[in-house]
């Protein structure tokens, strides 16, 4: 018996991988969601698959004998050494990578107070920048590279990145560089003015304190 114990414990690793949020583990109709899992419709399509709902590894199980429901249960074991994971409805401070037409991308650097350990990215789509106006949205005018931003977790999109969004008053950038390379300061919701020149640049600006 302890032979075939190890035997399946082996096999077991073997099927050990590490994974992240939003990584797809199987089809809905071949596997079935344990902890650290979730279905969700592949994309547009009504076909549901099971993804993961955080960083660990990725372990399969057998079903149980009795069970009418003989698909294998696929689940994520996380690992608190990984830090902070982003989840919807939290608040993360971001630096912004790229802008582009219709949405800016940023790299998430602390969720909450806590710092994270590996890279997550998150997506802030044109429509979630503001509450307001949104069809008018000019993300060049709202966003710079470089910028550190205060977001809100949407959900977890396609490719492992976060759809977050800066639709709140005390959402938006918190902290940005000149294109003299000096401390832009907030004179109102969308504008912030450089210390060194005067010079006024536009941003989408986080409210700061009350």
């Amino acid at each position: 018996m302890e032979e075939e114990k190890q035997t399946e414990e082996e096999i077991m690793q073997e099927e050990e991988e590490m994974v992240t949020p939003g990584e797809v583990l199987g089809k809905a109709a071949e596997v079935k969601p344990g902890k650290g899992a979730y279905l969700a419709p592949y994309r547009n399509t009504e076909i549901l698959y099971v993804y993961s709902s955080l960083t660990g590894v990725r372990r399969t199980l057998s079903p149980p004998a009795d069970s009418t429901d003989q698909r294998p249960i696929v689940e994520v074991i996380g690992h608190k050494a990984h830090g902070a994971v982003p989840e919807p409805g939290c608040v993360v401070i971001a630096r912004v990578t790229k802008v582009m037409a219709k949405m800016a991308s940023a790299d998430i650097m602390c969720v909450g107070p806590k710092s994270v350990r590996e890279k997550f990215t998150g997506i802030i789509r044109q429509q979630d920048v503001r509450a307001t106006e949104i069809d008018k949205v000019d993300m060049h005018l709202c966003f710079r590279p470089g910028d550190i931003v205060r977001a809100q977790v949407l959900s977890l999109g396609d490719a492992r990145a976060y759809y977050l969004s800066t639709a709140k008053n005390e959402l938006g950038v918190v902290s940005a560089e000149s294109t003299a390379g000096a401390t832009l300061v907030p004179i109102s919701w969308t504008e912030m003015q450089c210390s060194l020149t005067g010079q006024i640049e536009q941003r989408k600006v986080a409210k700061v304190g009350s």
